[in-house]
């Protein structure tokens, strides 16, 4: 058997397939023409936590080709013709041909004697941001609806990546407008996430008080998991799925400090053990939060939960606090349920923009 070629993490290699590849062969064939070429949308590659393992599938030499809407009706066939007769077959090591498989849209990379069966796409910025996003940023502003209509994935795959070339001029500013929630949209969707925690911190004690250890565990699992996220966010980092969420925690500010916490968390078997645990990390994101300046300082002490003998933190408190200083109307009247993540995790409603989007608008609708 002959050995894999050695690790090339996948943007590094995209970045060379355009540059001794295939940028050679549309100046041969169209020299006229106006192009973008970037490697944004899915693949743990874009985020940058691609591995030797992520080359089993999806991942390899591939990118995306923006035209005009003129030239992709003109020229966008043709050129994907060019590329599965000319392409080189293997790159780097890597073959170039993308076989089928069972999975509707996954490929997997093997050699071939014939044409290859490429993962260049070739499309136009208006409908390749439309079928990723939902909307369009590099046709006009997005709206107040964009922003909470857009799981979080979605959006650290297309402020992740790589743009090699930007004949458009139109790619590489997209991903710069997107790189950050507008800053009443980030209050919002930070005060969502405060209530999350707020209305589940007290089970943890309530199950384990009636002998309920799984369900205790599970709660706090479930909180591990929003605290993760709201450490994301107030980092300025867009929450991704659950396989790279952990991988995207460590990148953040205090996941040196947290992740013993919240390991500890996740490994008790008592949950008094486990509240406790619970009760350090609450108190960790909350001076994190008040180190923000975004809301007047927030007393992050743990304390009773009402008359029960539960240690919470009512974090409750940080949500009002941060709408006070939602300054849009708009904004401060949109439904605490926040963004379509925070609310629904169906990867068959997250992975589907018009779904994500039909989602959303429901749940402001009926707010």
């Amino acid at each position: 058997m002959t050995p894999p070629p050695p690790f090339v993490p996948g943007l590094e290699l995209s970045r060379r397939f355009h540059l001794d590849a295939l940028r050679t062969l549309l100046k041969e064939t169209f020299p006229r023409i106006t192009y973008s070429a970037a490697r944004l949308g899915s693949g743990s590659e874009v985020l940058g936590f691609d591995t030797p393992r992520s080359a089993d599938h999806a991942w390899g030499p591939r990118l995306t080709v923006f035209l005009e809407l003129r030239d992709r009706a003109r020229l966008g066939t043709e050129i994907e013709d060019l590329l599965a007769e000319r392409l080189p077959k293997t790159f780097c090591g890597y073959p170039t041909h993308f076989a089928e498989t069972g999975d509707a849209g996954i490929g997997v990379m093997r050699e071939t004697d014939g044409p290859v069966r490429h993962r260049v796409g070739v499309t136009d910025p208006e409908t390749w941001f439309t079928e990723h996003l939902g909307f369009d940023p590099c046709g006009g502003e997005e709206t107040a609806g964009d922003w909470p209509a857009t799981p979080g994935q979605r959006l650290a795959e297309v402020t992740g990546g790589a743009v090699f070339h930007d004949g458009l001029g139109v790619i590489a500013p997209a991903p710069a407008r997107l790189a950050r929630y507008p800053h009443d949209i980030r209050l919002h969707l930070l005060a969502c996430q405060w209530r999350r925690v707020s209305q589940e911190e007290a089970f943890v004690g309530r199950c384990g008080e009636v002998g309920d250890e799984l369900g205790s565990a599970v709660v706090a699992a479930r909180l591990v998991r929003d605290l993760t996220r709201l450490c994301l966010l107030t980092d300025h980092r867009y929450p991704p799925y659950s396989k790279w969420l952990g991988s995207a925690f460590a990148r953040t500010l205090w996941a040196a400090g947290l992740t013993p916490v919240l390991t500890a968390v996740l490994a008790a078997t008592g949950w008094r053990v486990r509240e406790r645990h619970l009760a350090d990390a609450y108190e960790a994101v909350a001076v994190a939060h008040n180190a923000t300046g975004l809301t007047d300082p927030v007393d992050p002490t743990a304390r009773p939960y009402h008359s029960r003998p539960f240690r919470v933190l009512h974090a409750e408190r940080f949500a009002e606090a941060l709408v006070a200083r939602i300054g849009d109307p708009d904004i401060r009247a949109l439904p605490v349920t926040g963004a379509v993540d925070q609310f629904a995790d169906s990867t068959d409603v997250l992975s589907r923009p018009d779904r994500a989007r039909a989602v959303t608008r429901a749940v402001i609708r009926t707010g």
